[in-house]
């Protein structure tokens, strides 16, 4: 039977919301299919707004490789602002996709990418406009599996009673082997209900069910042991890898939003994964190895994506995208390609010392020039030792004079507070670093006409990193720390005007920190806050973080845990960790002794983790474990200019 859509009911309100243009749908290279023609059919949420949602990489990927399937459908849904919410509610609207205005609640598939925590209160809500039950126990075959995938389902237990399943690693593949099961399953007459396609789902080794583990608690609130409760169920669930970037060359057709999103450019991967060893980068640590997509195969991506969108920017995407074996060669070979056609490429923030101006000059040559964007992280050299970020102050000043000498007049450069082992003069000392890279700039380009931001994010511990051990700084230790900062920033009447300052203060990061390291406790932090009305968390605007303080105290009374003891509390080597069952490769024991490295290097000592690209493996035990390699060049493949017709 073909599903209603509730399109004339979402016309009639759409007059009295703001920004009405993001729940029309309709953009250029989305897809609606016939209901009735597929037998598989997903709805897709980014669990934000849909300025946020929509330019985010992983759903489109998954929405163009599962329509491309025969018989198989997906479209996506995004959150609602709060006033659309309370029309929704008053009207009986309820979760809709924006490409055909189907209710989420009849899809067979739902499933939400968690890129951060802070969108958990939007999972929520969506589940309760759509109809479907928060608690997966309560769910019936009436009800769409709800699936969640993303980094932050490296930890999915503070999640887990309100979702059916989670999916750790990369989508392509994870989420076609999911479709095939379902449809067999549906195909047979859905036989055992929804356990049955759960267990089916168990059993591949690559999907997490948290219904079918047992969590057991010691008496002072430690995790005793988590355990499968059916048999043929594993202990450990792995994380899926694509091996070969060149095989998914996807999206091959960038949706282009109607509404105006925070990224507003066409994205090509250029590789996936990073071996650089930071200690603080969960990102880096759970998608090695490092898997890079060949010349030949970025150059086709942008060459389809810009004729499919008409996109005037490029972004190259990676976690470190300078580190590509063949970035000058890829930077050179589209600026030639492109000459005189304003497309512009852009690269995220670079690291200091694989930044060179050569790239640089590529990279603006056929369009603007926007400011550079460097990660010292860590104020001090200590720190960056500590955190194995081995940048030095010289490699800093030495690639900002190059930059301001080639014409830039704007650098950013970001920093964390709070880091393990940090000191306030570790922090201050980023003062000086800003004034030493206005300095440079004036010196390097004869005039005063210099700017250098400063940008500060509190540092959160996260999962399957050396550092999910380390206790977390508190919001008012961080806020002080920063105050101290800001201020001698603007003391000096030389530099102080040239440098700007942004932070956020301490307390978001805290609440980040409950729900990165958090167990299945936590869930009942998560629904108080939304029973309390908590959306939109990511934003400074709705967050409130009495709010999840209040909550944690009401849902936690009278158990051993509490706010303080998820975030600030230092782990023990023996502790069971909520996400230990959850296999992302990483020897638990190489990450400890990382950690040990650490402190050894806040004293002093301590050993540098160096590449692995490029020196002998440290075995951190991804490769042999997940049966996967690093893959880089060189490949001495030049790209050539198109021909012009």
């Amino acid at each position: 039977m073909p599903v209603e859509s509730v399109f004339p009911q979402l016309e009639a309100v759409l007059p009295g919301v703001q920004k009405p243009i993001q729940y029309i749908g309709g953009e250029l290279n989305s897809t609606v299919k016939d209901w009735d023609a597929c037998d598989v059919r997903w709805a897709l949420m980014y669990p934000d707004a849909y300025e946020v949602g929509l330019p985010n990489q992983g759903v489109m990927i998954l929405y163009e490789v599962l329509n491309e399937r025969e018989g198989v459908l997906a479209e996506r849904t995004y959150s609602v602002w709060p006033d659309m919410e309370k029309v929704m509610r008053e009207r009986g609207i309820p979760q809709f996709t924006v490409d055909a205005h189907r209710p989420v609640r009849d899809f067979d598939l739902f499933g939400v990418s968690f890129s951060t925590e802070l969108g958990y209160t939007n999972l929520l809500n969506a589940l309760d406009l759509a109809g479907i039950p928060l608690a997966a126990a309560d769910r019936t075959l009436e009800h769409p599996l709800v699936i969640a995938g993303g980094h932050a389902a490296f930890n999915p237990e503070p999640i887990a009673d309100f979702l059916d399943a989670a999916v750790v690693g990369d989508g392509e593949g994870a989420v076609l082997a999911i479709t095939d099961i379902v449809r067999a399953w549906k195909a047979e007459g859905r036989p055992g209900g929804r356990e049955e396609v759960l267990m089916r789902l168990a059993r591949t080794g690559n999907v997490y069910v948290p219904g079918f583990y047992d969590v057991e608690y010691l008496a002072d609130g430690r995790i005793r042991r988590v355990a499968p409760n059916r048999p043929g169920v594993p202990f450990r669930v792995a994380k899926h890898t694509v091996m070969d970037l060149d095989e998914w060359p996807y999206p091959k057709q960038p949706l282009v939003p109607l509404a105006e999103t925070v990224h507003e450019r066409m994205s090509v991967e250029i590789f996936r994964g990073c071996t650089r060893g930071c200690r603080f980068c969960q990102a880096g640590m759970i998608t090695r190895p490092v898997r890079e997509r060949s010349i030949t195969g970025i150059g086709e991506m942008v060459e389809a994506g810009l004729k499919a969108t008409g996109y005037e920017e490029v972004g190259l995407l990676s976690l470190s995208s300078a580190d590509h074996t063949e970035i000058a060669e890829v930077a050179k070979g589209l600026a030639d390609r492109y000459e005189g056609t304003n497309t512009s490429l852009s690269l995220p923030s670079t690291r200091v010392d694989a930044f060179n101006i050569d790239l640089a000059n590529e990279l603006s040559r056929n369009g603007r020039r926007s400011g550079l964007t460097f990660a010292p992280e860590g104020g001090s050299e200590r720190m960056r030792k500590v955190i194995n970020k081995m940048v030095t102050e010289e490699d800093l000043i030495r690639t900002v004079t190059a930059a301001y000498s080639a014409g830039w007049r704007q650098v950013k450069l970001y920093f964390m507070c709070g880091l393990p082992t940090e000191t306030d003069e570790d922090v201050l000392q980023i003062a000086d670093l800003a004034r030493k890279v206005i300095q440079a700039g004036r010196e390097a380009s004869g005039t005063r006409d210099i700017r250098c931001t400063v940008s500060i994010g509190g540092f959160v511990p996260k999962p399957h990193t050396p550092f999910q051990w380390a206790g977390q700084l508190d919001a008012e230790a961080t806020d002080a720390r920063l105050v101290k900062l800001r201020d001698a920033i603007r003391a000096d009447r030389n530099y102080g005007k040239a440098i700007g300052f942004r932070y956020h203060d301490g307390k978001p990061g805290v609440i980040e920190g409950l729900l990165s390291r958090g167990d299945r406790r936590v869930g009942a932090v998560i629904r108080e806050v939304w029973e309390r009305g908590g959306r939109f968390d990511g934003w400074s605007e709705h967050f409130s973080y009495q709010r999840w303080a209040d909550a944690a105290e009401a849902a936690l009374a009278g158990s051993p845990v509490s706010l303080a003891w998820y975030t600030t509390r230092e782990r023990e080597y023996n502790e069971v960790l909520p996400w230990d069952h959850i296999d992302s490769g990483l020897d638990r024991d190489w990450l400890w002794e990382d950690w040990q490295d650490a402190l050894e290097a806040a004293e002093g000592g301590g050993a540098e983790v160096e590449d692995c690209r490029w020196t002998p493996c440290y075995d951190c035990g991804v490769c042999p474990q997940m049966g996967t390699e690093i893959q880089v060049g060189p490949t001495g493949v030049k790209l050539l200019p198109l021909t012009v017709v």
